[in-house]
């Protein structure tokens, strides 16, 4: 304390520790920007990352099956006797679309498939089990722009891109790849699709193992209610999903409904005849003269 009530010393402390703090200032304001400028890097980079997620993939990463019939893929179908796009309402803009395992019948109205048709067997799910999934998601390039749902549509939508036809049933890389277009998709509760949904997709598949033959598997979803629509190309969300399971070898057929909720419950499972009355999809007409057990 002495020595700083010396003028002289006192005035040299002063402009020392004011030489020293402007320095500190000085470094502390640089690590500040440096710091803002490195969080802004990161964040940045997250966001873009983010984006890449809807985005990156927009050009189709698999070859997909042409044409706007099921011909090419009628082997998917019981009995080889497809769906028959003529018989549904014209308002719904129906598009017929193949894959190598799986069919779907689009809707250029609601931006969804309307029902995805699949022939599970024993040898396509042991073929499935260690099947990479790919997550590239894509916009079928096969549907225009305006009558298909985009990447940017489910940004910040809070739900997911739920497969109607499962990418676990995938046998092959392909496949695997066909699977995640959007015209494969629906609109899906988070909780919903990674839970209870796919608890109906394995137990399927566990059934299809043990199967017999071919077991036929048509999912879909369903529009009650208001209608509630994300993106610009305001992509229906449905209320519920449907999946009928069809046993060639048996001649059974059963469904699952389940809403679109992150608390749906799995009931036991209703007969066909229930099935038709609650969607309208007379889905096994091909083999309603086989005297199926419905």
């Amino acid at each position: 304390m002495t020595y700083l009530n010396k003028r002289n010393s006192f005035g040299f402390a002063a402009r020392l520790a004011g030489a020293v703090l402007v320095a500190l200032a000085s470094h502390a304001a640089c690590a500040w920007n440096l710091g803002a400028v490195a969080e802004h890097a990161v964040t940045g980079a997250v966001a873009k990352h983010a984006k890449s997620a809807f985005t990156d993939n927009a050009a189709a990463p698999v070859a997909l099956p042409g044409g706007r019939n099921f011909s090419s893929c009628a082997s998917l179908f019981p009995r080889q006797v497809p769906l028959n796009v003529a018989s549904v309402n014209a308002e719904w803009r129906p598009v017929a679309l193949c894959s190598t395992h799986f069919a779907v019948l689009y809707s250029g109205l609601s931006k969804t498939p309307l029902v995805v048709v699949e022939r599970l067997s024993r040898s396509q799910i042991d073929d499935a089990k260690d099947e990479q999934r790919t997550e590239q998601f894509f916009p079928d390039p096969r549907l225009p722009a305006g009558a298909r749902a985009e990447l940017s549509d489910y940004v910040g939508s809070g739900l997911d891109r739920g497969h109607m036809a499962p990418a676990g049933d995938q046998p092959d890389r392909q496949s695997m790849a066909q699977s995640f277009a959007l015209s494969n998709m629906i609109p899906q509760d988070p909780n919903n699709n990674r839970k209870i949904w796919s608890k109906v997709e394995k137990d399927v598949r566990k059934f299809a193992r043990r199967a017999q033959g071919a077991v036929y598997v048509f999912s879909g979803p369903m529009f009650n209610g208001a209608r509630r629509t994300i993106g610009a190309n305001r992509v229906w969300v449905p209320s519920a999903m449907f999946k009928l399971v069809y046993d060639e070898a048996s001649g059974r057929s059963w469904a699952y409904i389940l809403p679109n909720t992150a608390d749906a419950r799995i009931e036991a499972p209703m007969d066909y005849e229930s099935f038709l009355k609650a969607t309208g999809w007379n889905l096994l007409s091909a083999v309603q003269a086989r005297g199926a057990n419905f």
